[in-house]
């Protein structure tokens, strides 16, 4: 009887463990790391009550980026992640899904057109008793990758789902669906207090060994998620004639949810997240089909998602060669986390602030570039390549101003506004520079800067060429650069001239450096810089040859 007795005490003590109500407990975001492509890397701190054994529920759960949600504490923690009907105020509610939320409601509805009666009846409870249903067609998605567009075969990769287009009543026996757009307005006819909700809940359940569970009081949640971002903007004022003031401020967009007190980073450097479109399957505001579709998705280097995260992470300054004179800066990967102190933003929330300022002494320059004008086969480059990307294929001159980073840590891609006593003189991109490696702002372009360049194809025999069985011929080719300064003060000149090919000679030994672009193809892809001090009215002529392979 005594065994028996004691059985039955083990057996209700466990049934009430499996039993015991779930305690409530806050999340709160204490730290967040903000790069410019809208991803964040959000640490949270849960509190657990060390009087209850749990488990433990969290209202807030995120939809963290696939493999980057982790949990860390003093104890073994499970984690899981579920959704329930729970009665929510009835102020509270957002109206995604009337059916569901006013099932057993009285209602009355009043429609957008006058010659309709309003009509009035309860709202039906919609049978759930199968549960979700889940599609099982994982099928990579179709898209052209070419164009690195996805054509999903297998579901949406969106998250989520829309609500029900017909709203269902029933008075006196009779059903009525009511097409939603058509109404104007919905009111509750009998008191109502609260409506079912389905609420989404992180849960968290210590570890069955004693030491564990008497451990286990904090969690610390950390993953990377979007809705969160910062945008970097810089004012130059070149008012002085030797020295610049440089100016660095931050816009910060929360759409993340609340932050209270939060410490936050701005995170500088190439936001390297391989699956950062994808949401981990922990989310429930996912499933399987779309998880698979995500995964698969891939996005070619030339597709607008690429160029979308190449503009808002950081890319070094095009058209610029290496700043070895540039003192080492930093240790470990080429990412800076800038610490702005804390910060409470509500969801939706803007601010902007000041991040850091800086001087640098500074040359004016006008800057020439002209193009290449052949792609890698030495063929000319054809009009809708122009047409596609036309400041690449631009032959222009500007304005622009010279000068190493003041700042202690490095400058990131972002829109700079120059302005010179207290006028506004243009704004262009700055990229990703170092501290003290040297930086080219354009200004504007200059207008009263005469050039003309012109080339053709020396006259001769062309010779032919067998490479790998395949027939080119050895193009000879001169050109002439000519410049004029028509302002009244001097200016220091430097023209750029890429090309493809071999070069013969060129007048006033200009600089040569090699393209990166130019290492897998048949020609070489060369840049010359020259270097020119033009007084007002003056006026230079410069000639160069060289010789480039093209396919027949």
């Amino acid at each position: 009887m005594r065994a028996l007795t004691a059985l039955i005490v083990v057996v209700c003590s466990f049934v009430s463990a499996a039993v015991a109500d779930p305690v409530q407990v806050e999340s709160r975001i204490v730290r967040v790391g903000l790069f410019k492509n809208g991803l964040a890397v959000v640490k949270r701190i849960v509190e657990l009550p060390k009087d209850s054994q749990g488990p433990f529920e969290v209202t807030d759960v995120p939809d963290p980026v696939h493999g980057t949600f982790w949990i860390q504490s003093n104890g073994e923690i499970t984690t899981r992640v579920t959704s329930r009907e729970v009665e929510s105020p009835l102020d509270s509610m957002v109206g995604t899904d009337f059916q569901r939320e006013l099932a057993g409601k009285r209602v009355i509805i009043h429609f957008r057109e006058a010659n309709l009666a309003s009509l009035s009846g309860r709202v039906v409870e919609v049978a759930d008793d199968d549960g979700p249903a889940w599609s099982r067609t994982y099928e990579p998605p179709s898209y052209n990758p070419w164009y690195g567009n996805p054509y999903d075969r297998g579901g949406s990769a969106m998250p989520g789902g829309a609500p029900g287009r017909y709203l269902v009543i029933e008075n006196d026996g009779r059903r009525t669906y009511v097409d939603f757009s058509t109404v104007a307005l919905l009111s509750v006819e009998e008191p109502a207090d609260a409506v079912k909700r389905r609420k989404n809940l992180l849960i968290f359940t210590r570890d069955k060994n004693e030491n564990a569970r008497a451990g286990a009081s904090t969690i610390a949640v950390t993953y990377l998620s979007k809705g969160m971002t910062w945008a970097p903007a810089y004012l130059v004022d070149v008012s002085d004639a030797q020295t610049l003031a440089l100016r660095q401020q931050a816009v910060i967009k929360n759409e993340l949810g609340d932050v209270q007190e939060a410490e936050l980073f701005l995170i500088s450097g190439f936001p390297s997240v391989e699956f950062g479109h994808v949401i981990s399957p922990l989310s429930p505001r996912t499933n399987l089909t779309q998880f698979f579709a995500q995964l698969n998705q891939r996005f070619g280097e030339g597709s607008s998602v690429v160029r979308q995260q190449a503009v808002m992470g950081n890319i070094a300054a095009p058209m610029e060669g290496a700043d070895l004179a540039a003192a080492p800066e930093a240790e470990g990967v080429d990412l800076h986390y800038e610490p702005i102190g804390h910060h409470t933003l509500t969801e939706g929330d803007s601010i902007m602030l000041s991040v850091a300022s800086g001087q640098a002494k500074y040359e004016r320059i006008v800057e020439w570039i002209i193009p290449d004008t052949r792609d890698a086969y030495g063929r000319m480059i054809e009009d809708y390549r122009r047409q596609q990307e036309p400041e690449k294929f631009q032959d222009a001159v500007w304005d622009a101003v010279r000068f190493r980073n003041p700042l202690k840590f490095p400058l990131t891609t972002a829109p700079a506004t120059i302005v010179a006593d207290e006028r506004f003189n243009g704004q262009r991109t700055i990229y990703w520079t170092n501290p003290g490696e040297e930086a080219t702002l354009k200004i504007t372009k200059a207008l009263s800067v005469r050039t003309r360049h012109s080339e053709q194809e020396e006259e001769g025999v062309r010779e032919v060429i067998d490479m790998s069985g395949r027939k080119l011929r050895k193009v000879p080719v001169k050109g002439e650069l000519i410049t004029k300064n028509q302002r009244g003060e001097p200016i220091t000149m430097v023209i750029r001239r890429r090309f493809s090919g071999e070069l013969i000679e060129a007048d006033g030994s200009p600089k040569t450096q090699l393209l990166e672009e130019g290492v897998y193809s048949i020609n070489r892809r060369n840049e010359l810089v020259w270097t020119l001090k033009l007084n007002p009215g003056e006026e230079k002529t410069l000639a160069y040859r060289y010789s480039v392979l093209a396919y027949y």
